[in-house]
């Protein structure tokens, strides 16, 4: 059996808050002290050098109590209605909370476009990794405002570890209302057994996933399963641990009960996997001896490399990269169409900014976002 990952180890964190945790079941209202000691534990984790994204539910939990609907089903306009009020609640609370242990909260609200569509996705990936670098906490929600039935997740347990994909993070926390993934339902098995570490998904592991069990909560264990392939299948480890308990996440330092999904990849290695192997590149980028030797020093390509652009693609689409005797040097996704690409062939990152204006960046193609070729 592989060793339990230690939670102080990870360099960036998702946790996950479903709505059953933040909002009381039978009052409606936030639960203010728990909400308060686990932005103490968000704060321990920053503490220690981590950086933490939350993907929060709870904003049409709070919204519908504030406009006193009662509890049960709601229509599409109803649920629009009342994230529209929600959602300023659960800014506001997330903002206070973070804010008591010195940390600046920032509101990311997305949809399934936006991580599904290319341009979409690099857009608000670039938004998550400015707000981290100015050490903010992201605090990301579906925008339920907007979203139908046929654009929604429709849970935050997905939306989370397509986050946490889109984020290159190494770790996903989903908080529940179970210690983790059991042998058997617990209410139906009393005896059932937790499984502490799952080393790969099988289908005999989803067999044993449930249905949703909260009012509040969209996901079940289902959601849980799938985010896990999600998650594993981009290179980072996932937890399910037991959310009611105050300290959440100290509890799981502790090794406290939950259940670890394990992965043999890391983000970075997935991500260049999936770029050099999975996508079909759109277009060609001829780059000189100069960038080719950054690149191979671990750079980005600047515009100022290159010297011939081939083809026609979109932002975010794959492009081949190649050298000056026409050797492919790499894959990458790149920043910017290829009718911007051309604009600022072989210039300076001032001259790009004259050219292009508020906004552009010197990287066509940055280094995350490259697959160099063997050598």
């Amino acid at each position: 059996m592989p060793a339990t990952p230690v939670l102080a180890s990870f360099r960036r964190i998702v946790v996950k808050v479903g709505s059953a945790l933040l909002v009381d079941r039978d009052k409606g209202r936030l639960r203010r002290a728990w909400l308060a000691a686990l932005a103490e534990d968000i704060g321990e984790l920053t503490t220690k050098g981590a950086e933490v994204i939350v993907v929060s539910s709870g904003a049409i939990a709070l919204g519908r109590t504030v406009l006193g609907l009662a509890k049960g089903a709601l229509r599409l306009e109803e649920s629009q209605a009342c994230a529209a009020v929600g959602q300023i609640a659960l800014a506001g609370v997330w903002a206070e909370a973070l804010a008591h242990e010195g940390i600046t909260a920032g509101q990311v609200l997305l949809t399934l476009g936006d991580t599904e569509q290319r341009r979409r996705y690099l857009n608000a990936r670039a938004t998550l990794a400015k707000l981290l670098e100015l050490g903010a906490v992201p605090v990301v929600n579906e925008n339920d405002t907007v979203a139908t039935a046929e654009i929604r997740y429709g849970d935050n347990d997905r939306l989370a570890a397509r986050v946490a994909t889109m984020a290159g993070a190494d770790c996903l926390i989903l908080l529940s209302d179970v210690d983790g993934l059991y042998e058997a339902s617990p209410r139906e098995r009393p005896d059932a057994k937790l499984i502490d570490i799952v080393e790969r998904l099988t289908p005999r592991i989803e067999k044993m996933a449930g249905s949703p069990t909260s009012e509040y909560a969209r996901g079940g264990m289902r959601t849980k399963i799938e985010a896990a392939r999600i998650a594993t299948g981009a290179g980072m480890h996932m937890v399910i641990a037991n959310g009611y308990h105050t300290k959440p996440l100290k509890r799981i330092a502790e090794r406290g009960p939950c259940t670890w999904f394990l992965t043999t990849s890391t983000p970075r290695a997935a991500r260049k996997t999936f770029i050099a192997g999975t996508l079909e590149p759109k277009g060609v980028l001829v780059i000189d001896a100069g960038a080719v030797r950054a690149l191979e020093s671990g750079k980005s390509l600047l515009a100022a490399g290159v010297k011939r652009i081939e083809g026609e693609f979109a932002r975010g689409d794959a492009v081949l990269i190649r050298g000056p005797g026409g050797r492919e040097v790499g894959r990458g996704l790149v920043g910017y169409d290829a009718e911007d690409a051309r604009r600022i062939l072989g210039r300076s990152t001032e001259e790009i900014l004259s050219i292009l204006g508020a906004g552009a960046r010197a990287e066509v193609i940055h280094r995350d976002d490259l697959a160099l070729a063997a050598l």
